[in-house]
């Protein structure tokens, strides 16, 4: 409460956006944690305190774990004559708990360039969001765009400093700069490699099934799309931790563009009607 004593607030009295106190009828409930600016709390059903919900979603007690959830996801990227296409799920999932179907699993650092996310979520956004101050404060300093190289291996080298300490990430780092298209894979351990397809999640074996065979770098623009959709909708068909929407976009010369965001079981029946 010193801040408030700084601001001036009479002592004693509590203003009314202050989170209530111990005992108060208000927030009495000790299941209930919801998004709030007044109260910033921990959404998870109603009825349970975190620690019980959480327990049995994961955990590994012979190495005395409590908590370790299983991630999910099929995240893509490849590039092509035209530029580089990424597609992502949007299932979001901690453990067996699906927390929400319509996760957009793409990061925009700038309009040039894009990351993808697989692992935790909390580990990419914080980082990837990082990645885009550095890469606005390259951009002031210098008076030109980092390059994709550049921007991948900054993020590369933030994971090398907390190497064995938890962190759970699996990112495409996806841009276009003065050499064209580029497309680089950073994980958590800050492996960092250079490639022309990619697939990162726990659907990533099914996605370089289709990646593997349709894959070739003359592709045409709707080739592309249809490509890196048919390979997210089968993965999240085979693989129970990915689903909801196919989430695609393209990276061109002049930026990125949202190409699509479908819903895979709809995608789903239009390509098993196709076939029959």
């Amino acid at each position: 409460m010193a801040l408030l004593e700084v601001c001036g607030a009479p002592r004693g009295q509590r203003p009314a956006w202050a989170a209530p106190a111990a005992g108060s009828a208000r927030g009495s409930d000790p299941g209930h944690y919801g998004f709030s600016a007044r109260a910033p709390e921990l959404a998870v059903p109603r009825g349970v305190q975190p620690p019980e919900f959480l327990q049995p979603l994961g955990g590994d007690q012979e190495r005395n774990v409590q908590i370790e959830m299983a991630h999910g996801t099929t995240t893509l990227a490849f590039k092509f004559q035209h530029g580089v296409i990424v597609a992502v799920d949007s299932r979001a999932t901690l453990g067996s708990y699906i927390a929400t179907t319509r996760m957009n699993k793409v990061i925009e650092i700038n309009p040039y360039l894009l990351g993808t996310m697989s692992g935790c979520a909390a580990d990419c956004q914080y980082w990837e969001r990082l990645l885009a101050k550095e890469c606005r404060l390259y951009y002031l300093r210098n008076g030109e765009r980092i390059s994709v190289s550049a921007a991948s291996k900054l993020l590369a080298n933030m994971m090398s400093q907390y190497r064995g300490m938890g962190l759970s990430m699996g990112s495409m780092i996806c841009g276009w700069d003065k050499k064209g298209p580029g497309l680089y894979y950073v994980n958590g351990n800050g492996t960092r490699l250079s490639g022309h397809t990619f697939s990162a999640g726990s659907g990533n074996t099914y996605a370089y099934g289709v990646l593997d065979s349709d894959y070739r770098p003359d592709l045409s623009p709707e080739e592309a799309y249809d490509l890196g959709c048919r390979a997210i909708v089968y993965a999240t068909h085979r693989d129970s931790y990915s689903g909801g929407a196919v989430n695609m976009y393209h990276m061109k010369e002049d930026g990125w563009v949202k190409v699509e965001s479908t819903d895979v079981s709809d995608m789903l029946h239009q390509y098993w009607e196709a076939n029959q």
